[in-house]
């Protein structure tokens, strides 16, 4: 069943963050308030298919319960991707996404992800070896709206002529990371590509998006039928949430969010991953009351599980 058929007209998605969305951050998630569809860390296809492939199926972790979950992939081999493909279609994961868009310059060194924008008969293989894999799970692609210069026209109407369940699209270049206003007056353009080369594909816009009510006129307002979410969970985790929902946390209970955090960080990675990866979650849990600036400064000082515990506790 393709689940980006079965989504509400107007819907949110948790984007994929590497180092983030891992299968302890989407329980969080889906504990304060479920988003309609979620993405998980970034799955290296080549390195799934290789010695390093224990660190990669990490990243591809999910309950079994968890049917909102799409596995972002990425990589540059065809035969890895087709391979991979089919081995997540066996996971119970509910599609699919090709990572086209991270612009992080270690990896666009190698041609991959957002690199792939230069060069569309990659990218296309690509595509075609992953749905050959993933047999009916549906197949969808995260990108941007160009590498060095915007060509949102030519680049995602190409990736629309893909037959792509779906097609996530950041309003900003490449080369312009995050250094510049989304332009969303380009995301405005997806609708009436899509009514022309593939009316059945969904579109969903991604950048700067930190309310609910933000991402509910940017649909309207754009004709979209999705908004990505990925640094607004960092300022409000229930930003999922209808506004009369949201709670007023008070500081001790985000600093005992905080704690369940750590907790089940530790519980479900213990020495397979470092704790100190934990600390970027600080300005998600230690914000909006007196001295939570000196306690975020405190915490990057501790490195490991019981330091960060021990310190939160004394708060409380």
């Amino acid at each position: 069943m393709n689940i980006w058929q079965q989504l509400p007209k107007q819907f949110f998605a948790l984007a994929p963050m590497d180092d983030v969305t891992d299968i302890v951050f989407r329980r969080l998630v889906n504990q304060w308030a479920v988003p309609d569809v979620a993405f998980t860390e970034f799955a290296n296809v080549d390195g799934l298919q290789s010695a390093g492939r224990e660190e990669v199926l990490q990243k591809l972790r999910r309950d079994d319960g968890e049917n909102n979950a799409i596995a972002q992939v990425w990589g540059l081999n065809p035969d890895n991707y087709r391979q991979s493909a089919a081995e997540i279609a066996d996971m119970g994961f509910a599609g699919i996404d090709i990572n086209m868009g991270c612009p992080v310059a270690k990896i666009i060194a190698k041609g991959s992800c957002s690199a792939l924008i230069k060069t569309p008969e990659l990218a296309a293989e690509l595509i075609a070896a992953t749905k050959d894999g993933a047999g009916e799970l549906p197949v969808s692609v995260k990108t941007r709206i160009g590498f060095n210069e915007i060509v949102t026209e030519e680049w995602c109407g190409f990736l629309l002529e893909q037959d792509l369940a779906a097609l996530t699209v950041h309003g900003r270049t490449s080369k312009e990371q995050s250094k510049v206003d989304c332009h969303w007056d380009e995301l405005a353009k997806l609708d009436g590509l899509r009514c022309k080369l593939a009316p059945e594909t969904v579109i969903v816009g991604n950048g700067d998006v930190t309310t609910r009510e933000q991402g509910l006129e940017l649909m309207r307002q754009h004709q979209l039928d999705g908004i990505m979410i990925g640094r607004g969970v960092f300022a409000n985790p229930y930003v999922f949430a209808p506004e009369a929902e949201q709670p007023d946390l008070t500081m001790s209970q985000r600093i005992e969010m905080f704690i369940e955090h750590i907790e089940a960080y530790r519980l479900e990675w213990g020495d397979a991953k470092n704790p100190a990866a934990l600390k970027k979650f600080a300005k998600t849990y230690i914000r909006e009351f007196e001295g939570a600036s000196d306690l975020r400064d405190e915490l990057m000082q501790r490195n490991d599980y019981d330091d960060f515990l021990a310190l939160l506790r004394q708060q409380l």
